[in-house]
């Protein structure tokens, strides 16, 4: 409808369901100035939340990507690497431990 996707509809629809009304009860007592005000900051969220895309992302993506990483994420992240020489040269030092208790000796690397 529209050339509106379901998305959008139901953003717009929503934001209409609460700004109309909304707008044709603050008319009386505040003026119809104040209340097409009242009624733009109302449907304003519907249509961000309708219309706003980044990189392929609606807003509440984007919205929930920023609450993680200022409010629910660590602030400072270790930096840390999966060196694989170190894994070996630790693996070793276990090696040498094991055959030390089994045999009594240290191994003998031809070589070394």
């Amino acid at each position: 409808m529209f050339n509106l996707t379901k998305r959008q509809l139901v953003c717009f629809g929503s934001g209409a369901a609460l700004g109309v009304p909304l707008f044709f009860l603050c008319k009386g007592f505040m003026g119809t100035s104040a209340a097409a005000i009242v009624l733009v900051v109302v449907m304003l969220p519907f249509m961000l939340l309708a219309m706003y895309e980044k990189n392929g992302q609606p807003l509440e993506k984007i919205v929930r990507n920023i609450a993680n990483v200022v409010f629910l994420r660590p602030k400072q992240r270790p930096y840390r690497t999966n060196n694989f020489y170190a894994v070996l040269e630790r693996q070793d030092k276990l090696d040498r431990e094991v055959y030390r208790i089994v045999h009594g000796k240290a191994p003998s690397y031809k070589g070394r």
